[in-house]
């Protein structure tokens, strides 16, 4: 999996440009009345934080809520599975980002052995019930999954590992991201074949290098949810570097194995 690199300079000069787009979708949103959720998802340290830094970094603190939601409590894990994610769901107006949602049970929750195989199974038979009920009520719903290769994952668990600096970032599922590799890989194809949807789609995003892959998804945002006369402003996504899903990625290299 080769990924496209993208220089400093051109970086500096497109990343603003490209929040000051979304700062002027969001002013729309708002008076628009307009409920917006993004839903991050991908392999561990494919880049979601930091992706979802430079997305918040300027949008209005009243109106855009990130959402990383702690482990089920024992009450929680007795309700219907989607219950504990609707109360973060959008009002008029506001954006909310998941950094990991209801995804947590298409991929570490059966890897890990944290749900029984019958609840993924009513996962995947579900969410895409869930999901168009979400969008007929008004949600504009974004969903990206974020994929690293091998090689780079365990590059950057390593720097978290040694840097001080980024110890909140480490997890006690950071070894098994290595180990069960192949096992994340195939609930990853099971989740996105089985959820992407006319809908609710996916979109893919090939993140081994974390600058090109900041951009075209602030571009894919911009292009995904603004009004055409503010969406015809920002350029189309790198395909190489983003993508709609389709069941060829699965095979064709574009997602990692």
């Amino acid at each position: 999996m080769t990924d496209k690199t993208t220089s400093d300079d051109d970086y500096d000069r497109d990343l603003p440009r490209l929040q000051l787009a979304l700062v002027r979708y969001q002013q729309h949103a708002m008076a628009a009345g307009d409920k917006v959720l993004i839903i991050f998802e991908g392999r561990d340290a494919a880049g979601k934080d930091g992706s979802i830094h430079r997305i918040t970094e300027h949008l209005s603190s009243r109106a855009t809520r990130v959402v990383a939601p702690p482990k089920p409590s024992d009450r929680e894990k007795t309700q219907w599975f989607f219950q504990r994610y609707v109360p973060w769901l959008p009002a008029a107006g506001e954006t909310v980002i998941f950094n990991r949602s209801w995804y947590n049970r298409g991929g570490v929750e059966p890897v890990m052995g944290f749900c029984t195989e019958d609840e993924h199974e009513n996962f995947l038979r579900n969410v895409p019930v869930f999901e168009g009920m979400l969008v007929d009520s008004g949600v504009r719903l974004v969903k990206l999954w974020l994929d690293v290769s091998r090689k780079e994952q365990k590059k950057r668990l390593e720097e978290r590992r040694t840097d001080p600096m980024k110890a909140l970032k480490t997890s006690p599922l950071d070894e098994a991201a290595q180990s069960r590799f192949d096992a994340y890989s195939e609930a990853r194809d099971s989740m996105l074949r089985r959820t992407h949807s006319e809908k609710a789609p996916w979109a893919c995003v090939r993140s081994d290098e974390k600058k090109p892959a900041r951009l075209d998804i602030l571009r894919h945002l911009v292009r995904s949810l603004a009004p055409k006369d503010l969406a015809d402003e920002v350029e189309a996504p790198d395909p190489g570097v983003l993508f709609p899903f389709e069941l060829s990625a699965l095979s064709d290299g574009r997602l990692a194995r």
